[in-house]
C-alpha cells in the first residue's frame, strides 16, 4: 500500500482529490512500485530536515524567494522565519504544482534546483548531493511537518573552542544544533556563515575559515534556522613584539592601558605622539567644531604650569561653541524634514537641542526627556520626534537604533537576520508607545504649521501582524517594568534603558562619543551592537561605559577623560607594526572636516562670514537650524538631505564635487579677495613676508611654517611688480585648497 502525502482526513475536493486517486491508481498498476522504507522518508519534517537546506542554500534569502513579492511567482519567508507560510507555498500554492507525488523525481521544486529547467537562481545542487535527497526523500514520505512530539532547536554550538590564527592558516568550524529531546545534530553543512572581516579570516560555505595576511581580529557568524552562533579568532602580526616596549609606553588613564593590552595581543605597537601644534588643532576641532587662533596657540606653547592639557581640555570644554557643534551631530539623528512637521516645531526642536547641550544636560535626562516627552511641539522642542515619527512601530525602530544600539526594524516584519529578536520582540518593545496620542493639528504637508499637543492616552494597544495577539509592553532584554494602568508605558521604557542592569544603554552612548572623537567606533557602525559585530576591545568599551554611568552621564566629563589620553595624542604615522590597523586606535585616524566646520572655518580664515539665506547677518553654520538652508558648501561636503528621515550619519569620503568646489566656488573666492578681509588687511599691513606667511600658516595650518616653507615664499614676495594682496590671496587660496587644512589630523 503506497503511503499518502496526507492523513486522510485531509481535504479531498477539487484537485488534491485528483491528485489522490491517481496516486492510488498508479499504485495499482504497478507503474511506480510502493516505497519499501517509507516508514523513514516520513520521518524527516519539513521544519527539521527541509527550510534548513531552503536557507543553506540561499532559497529564502533576500535577492531570491525571499524577497518582499518572492520570485516569479514563488515566495518564501526571509530565511525560513514563518514555516507555515513556506509548507504552504511548497506544497499548496499554484494548486500544489511545484511537488509531484506520482513521480517526485519529476517535482518542480527539484527540477529547477538541479538545472532540469530553466530556474533563475542557477543550479542550487545536485542530483548525487545529500540535500536532493533529503528533498525527494521528504516528498516519496509524504511532505510531514514537525508535531508537539517531535524535538525542538534550544541552540546552536560552533567548535573548536576560538584560539587564534596564523597568516594562511586554514580551519574547519563544525556547527552542531542542539534540541531539547538532548538531542545533538551537525548542522555544518546546511549553515549560513559570514565573517565581520573578510579581509582578516574568510570563511566558505562549508565553514572553512582562511586567514589573510593583516593582522587583526575576526568574528564569524554561523546561522541555522533562526538561531545564530559567533567564533572570534585573532591574527597576530607573525613579528613578536618584547613586552618591555609595552611596559615603557606612556599612560595618562585607563584608556592607554587596555588599549595597550588589545595590540600586544595582535604584536602592534602605537605611533609616536603628534606634535603640540597637531594635539591643539585636534582638540579644537573635537571638542568644538572650530579652528583655533594664533593667538590661543601661541599661549598653550607658552603655557608651562603643571597638568596643561588637562587644563586646556577643560578650558576648550567651556567655550560657547561647544553647544552648537555637539547639538548639530544630535540634530543629524533627531531633526525630521520642516516641510513636513512644520518649521515652527523643526525650529522648537533645534533649540530645545542647543539649550541641553548649553545646560551640559547629563545623558540619561537627555533621553529621558526625549522619550518620555509631552506638551506642545512649540513649548518642548522634544515633543517634535513624536510629530514626526507618528505610529508606535516608527518611533519604536529610532528609539532602538539611537539609544539601545539595536537595529531592530528587519524584526518588525520577520526574524531579524543578525540578531535573537523575533517580530514579537519589535511589537512588544513598539507597545510601550502605544498610548501617545495627539491633539491640534495633524500633519499636512508641505505646511503643517499647526501646533499639535502630544500627551499619554488612557488607551492603546499594540498587536502581532502574524497571531493578531495583542502584545504588552516588553523590553528587548531583561525584565522591564511593568507600567501602572494609569502610567505612561514609556516612563516605565525610560527607567528600563537607564537602569544599571542594562549596560547597552551607556556602551552605545560612549560608542557613539568615541566614534566622533576618535574616527572609528570601538563598535562600527555605531549603532550596531550585536554579537556578530563584536567591539574590536570589549573591555575598553565596557570601562567606558561604566566610567561614564560613575560620572553621573555627564558628557564633557567623558570627553575630558578621552581628549587626556595618550591614545588620543598619538600621531597619524603609521610605523612598521600598525600600518594595515584601522580599528584597534593603535594610531590617529584622520579624517576629513564636517561641511559645517570647514564652511565656518573659511569664514575664521578670511574674516568674513557667509551669507545664509533667511538668517541673521554673521550666522555660523554650525548655528543653522535646518538642512534646508542654501549652500552649495554645505551640500557639496554631505550634509544630510533635507529629505532624508533621521536618524541620518554623515557620509565622511571625498569626492571630485568636493575638489571641484573648493578650486572653482566664486563665494570662497568672494571672501578670499573681499576688501576688509584678511588678505587685504596682511597685504597692507607693515609686516615683512616671513611675519605674513607665519600668520597665514598659523591661522590656516594652525602650526608654524618650517624655513623651507618661509623662505620659498619669501621669494615670491621679493620677485619684482609683486601684487602683494594679490599674492596672499593665491597662497591663501592654494592652502585652503590643501589636505593639511581638508584634513583632522
Amino acid at each position: 500500500m503506497i503511503s499518502l502525502p496526507y492523513p486522510l482526513s485531509a481535504k479531498r475536493s477539487g484537485f488534491w482529490f485528483i491528485g489522490f486517486i491517481a496516486i492510488g491508481a498508479i499504485a495499482c498498476f504497478g507503474s511506480e512500485p510502493a516505497t519499501t522504507d517509507a516508514a523513514s522518508k516520513s520521518t524527516l519534517k519539513f521544519e527539521l530536515d527541509i527550510q534548513p537546506i531552503l536557507t543553506a542554500r540561499g532559497c529564502n534569502s533576500g535577492p531570491c524567494h525571499g524577497k518582499a513579492r518572492g520570485q516569479n511567482g514563488f515566495a518564501l519567508s526571509l530565511l525560513g522565519f514563518d514555516a507555515n507560510m513556506d509548507y504552504e507555498a511548497i506544497v499548496k500554492n499554484s494548486r500544489g504544482r511545484r511537488l509531484s507525488f506520482a513521480s517526485p523525481n519529476e517535482s518542480l521544486l527539484l527540477n529547477k534546483a538541479v538545472g532540469r529547467q530553466p530556474h533563475g537562481g542557477g543550479i542550487r545542487f545536485s542530483e548525487t548531493d545529500e540535500d536532493y535527497r533529503l528533498l525527494l526523500d521528504w516528498i516519496q514520505g509524504g511532505v510531514s511537518r514537525t508535531t508537539d512530539t517531535d524535538p525542538k532547536l534550544l541552540s546552536i554550538a560552533v567548535s573548536p573552542d576560538p584560539h587564534s590564527m596564523i597568516a594562511g592558516q586554514h580551519e574547519l568550524l563544525t556547527v552542531t544544533a542542539k534540541y531539547n529531546n538532548g538531542l545533538l545534530r551537525d548542522v555544518t553543512q546546511m549553515c549560513a556563515f559570514q565573517s565581520n572581516e573578510p579581509a582578516i579570516v574568510s570563511i566558505a560555505s562549508n565553514g572553512r575559515l582562511q586567514a589573510g595576511a593583516l593582522p587583526g581580529e575576526a568574528t564569524i557568524m554561523a546561522r541555522y534556522m533562526g538561531r545564530i552562533a559567533t567564533w572570534s579568532t585573532a591574527v597576530p602580526r607573525p613579528v613578536a613584539v618584547p613586552s618591555q616596549q609595552y611596559e615603557s609606553l606612556p599612560r595618562n588613564n585607563f584608556i592607554d592601558e587596555l588599549v595597550y593590552r588589545k595590540l600586544a595581543t595582535l604584536n602592534i605597537l602605537p605611533s609616536q605622539t603628534c606634535s603640540e601644534s597637531q594635539f591643539v588643532r585636534r582638540l579644537y576641532l573635537d571638542a568644538i567644531g572650530r579652528l583655533p587662533t594664533p593667538e590661543e596657540l601661541t599661549a598653550y606653547e607658552l603655557d608651562s604650569e603643571p597638568n596643561k592639557r588637562s587644563r586646556w581640555v577643560r578650558s576648550v570644554l567651556d567655550q560657547p561653541e561647544y553647544a552648537d557643534f555637539w547639538a548639530n551631530k544630535w540634530a543629524d539623528l533627531l531633526r525630521p524634514n520642516p516641510y513636513r512637521v512644520g518649521i515652527k516645531a523643526t525650529y522648537s526642536l533645534d533649540a530645545w537641542l542647543r539649550d541641553a547641550f548649553r545646560k551640559n544636560l547629563p545623558y540619561d535626562q537627555f533621553v529621558r526627556q526625549i522619550v518620555t516627552a509631552q506638551g506642545s511641539t512649540w513649548r518642548n522642542g522634544a515633543v517634535t520626534i513624536f510629530r514626526d515619527r507618528r505610529e508606535p512601530e516608527e518611533i519604536t525602530t529610532m528609539v532602538s537604533q539611537l539609544f539601545l544600539g539595536v537595529r531592530l526594524e528587519c524584526a518588525k516584519c520577520h526574524q531579524h537576520p543578525f540578531e535573537v529578536y523575533s517580530q514579537a520582540d519589535f511589537f512588544g518593545m513598539a507597545a510601550f508607545f502605544a498610548k501617545v496620542g495627539y491633539k491640534g493639528t495633524g500633519l499636512s504637508p508641505p505646511i503643517s504649521g499647526g501646533e499639535e499637543i502630544v500627551f499619554a492616552k488612557d488607551k492603546g494597544e499594540v498587536k502581532h501582524p502574524l497571531t493578531n495577539e495583542v502584545l504588552p509592553p516588553k523590553a528587548l532584554t531583561g525584565t522591564s517594568p511593568e507600567p501602572l494602568p494609569s502610567q505612561d508605558p514609556r516612563v516605565s521604557l525610560a527607567d528600563w534603558m537607564l537602569s544599571v542592569d542594562n549596560p547597552t544603554f551607556s556602551q552605545v552612548a560612549v560608542n557613539r562619543i568615541w566614534a566622533e572623537v576618535i574616527g572609528v567606533g570601538i563598535v562600527d557602525p555605531v549603532d550596531d551592537l550585536r554579537a556578530t559585530n563584536p567591539p574590536s576591545n570589549a573591555a575598553l568599551l565596557s570601562s567606558l561605559a561604566i566610567h561614564f554611568r560613575e560620572l553621573g552621564f555627564d558628557p564633557k566629563k567623558l570627553l575630558h577623560t578621552i581628549f587626556t589620553s595618550q591614545v588620543y595624542a598619538l600621531s597619524s604615522q603609521p610605523n612598521e607594526s600598525n600600518s594595515a590597523d584601522s580599528r584597534n586606535f593603535s594610531r590617529h585616524y584622520r579624517r576629513r572636516l564636517k561641511a559645517e566646520v570647514l564652511s565656518d572655518a573659511i569664514s575664521d580664515i578670511t574674516l568674513q562670514p557667509e551669507d545664509f539665506d533667511g538668517m541673521p547677518k554673521e550666522t555660523r553654520a554650525m548655528q543653522l537650524w535646518t538642512h534646508r538652508t542654501n549652500s552649495e558648501l554645505l551640500d557639496a561636503f554631505a550634509r544630510p538631505d533635507p529629505n532624508q528621515d533621521p536618524p541620518c550619519e554623515r557620509v565622511v569620503g571625498t569626492t571630485m564635487t568636493q575638489t571641484l568646489h573648493l578650486m572653482n566656488a566664486s563665494h570662497i573666492l568672494k571672501r578670499i579677495a573681499a576688501d576688509g578681509g584678511r588678505c587685504e588687511q596682511l597685504a597692507k599691513s607693515d609686516k615683512d613676508a616671513a611675519t605674513i606667511v607665519s600668520q597665514l600658516y598659523l591661522t590656516i595650518f594652525n602650526r608654524k611654517p618650517d624655513e623651507t616653507e618661509i623662505s620659498s615664499l619669501e621669494a615670491e614676495f621679493a620677485k619684482p611688480n609683486v601684487d602683494r594682496r594679490r599674492l596672499v590671496e593665491d597662497i591663501m587660496w592654494s592652502m585652503l585648497n590643501s589636505p593639511e587644512f581638508l584634513y583632522l589630523d
